[in-house]
């Protein structure tokens, strides 16, 4: 063995303690791949909790998920790191785990917000959802084949994230990124809104992002109002489409930067002109059922369970 693959073994066993410690994997959760050369992989095993790894337990595989070395069995998983290999030569590296923030609007199927975050617009860009299928098979793999070439994080849907990049650190970091972002989302959604930048705010980091060398879909569509608008990963990408429900921008005023060219009463993208206060409006028609009628009711019913909760909390 070189050291050159002793030393990728070595730092796989550091990453898997990261994602140990930081709780985005638990137990056995999670699995990490290194292209080791054109042919051949690094792959993290199965039913090893990636916090307790050393590199006697990582496995070698082939392009094609063959495992050819290694005293444990690789992660069943390989398969969707395999998709984004195929797709990506620059591609060095893939970490797929369970953050818990992350994989909470993964669950929900909760779009992930463009336009709040510099680090994010340019470290992340657009984060897509893939569609749920039972994991390990081909057909979990080809869930994230439509998005592959646009993006460097995929969440996916009921499950966790995939993240990747021209190294291990990197897509590694992606994962850190992307798990902070919807936990400060989540915590200022509590504490009333989330506020987007304008267009031309979020041109600005694009046009840095582009100087730095990121790649970003929205380099590849003019549309200026698919900036902070629908997203771009809508419609030719794939027939499932998540649509936002907390997280979906209020109505703004014209003149501020908000892109209404797709205006209208049935406009279900993130910015809709004609729907006042839509997280709102959107959780009044999900709690319908249990005798929530209006706005005013929806809050009383926000600050009853917030209430309880912390009652609880203090008993």
């Amino acid at each position: 063995m070189s050291q050159y693959e002793e030393s990728l073994k070595e730092f796989m066993c550091e990453i898997g303690r990261r994602l140990y410690d930081r709780h985005f994997a638990a137990a056995n959760d999670g699995n990490i791949t290194v292209r080791l050369n054109d042919k051949e992989l690094l792959c993290t095993p199965t039913m090893v909790s990636k916090g307790f790894m050393t590199p006697d337990d990582i496995c070698k595989i082939d392009n094609q998920g063959v495992q050819i070395a290694g005293k444990r069995k690789r992660s069943s998983e390989v398969l969707l790191h395999l998709s984004v290999y195929k797709e990506r030569p620059d591609v060095n590296a893939v970490v797929h785990c369970h953050p818990p923030h992350a994989t909470a609007f993964a669950v929900a199927h909760e779009p992930i917000p463009k336009c709040v975050l510099p680090e994010v617009e340019v470290f992340l860009g657009e984060v897509p959802i893939a569609v749920y299928e039972t994991p390990g098979g081909q057909k979990f793999a080809d869930t994230i084949s439509p998005y592959v070439k646009d993006c460097n994080t995929i969440l996916l849907a009921n499950h966790g994230t995939i993240t990747f990049g021209p190294d291990l650190e990197n897509a590694y970091f992606n994962t850190e990124i992307i798990d902070a972002y919807c936990r400060i989302l989540i915590l200022s959604r509590q504490l009333g809104r989330v506020n987007y930048f304008t267009d031309q705010q979020t041109k600005e980091l694009l046009d840095l992002k582009k100087r730095l060398g990121y790649d970003d879909v929205r380099f590849r569509d003019p549309e200026s109002c698919k900036l902070c608008g629908d997203s771009s990963f809508d419609g030719e990408y794939s027939n499932f489409i998540p649509r936002p429900f907390a997280f979906r921008r209020e109505m703004e005023p014209a003149g501020v930067g908000a892109c209404h060219c797709h205006d209208g009463p049935e406009h279900s993208g993130p910015v809709a002109k004609t729907i006042a206060k839509p997280a709102v409006q959107a959780g009044n028609k999900a709690w319908g059922q249990s005798g929530v009628k209006s706005e005013a009711d929806f809050e009383k019913l926000v600050q009853l369970i917030t209430n309880q909760v912390l009652g609880a909390m203090g008993g």
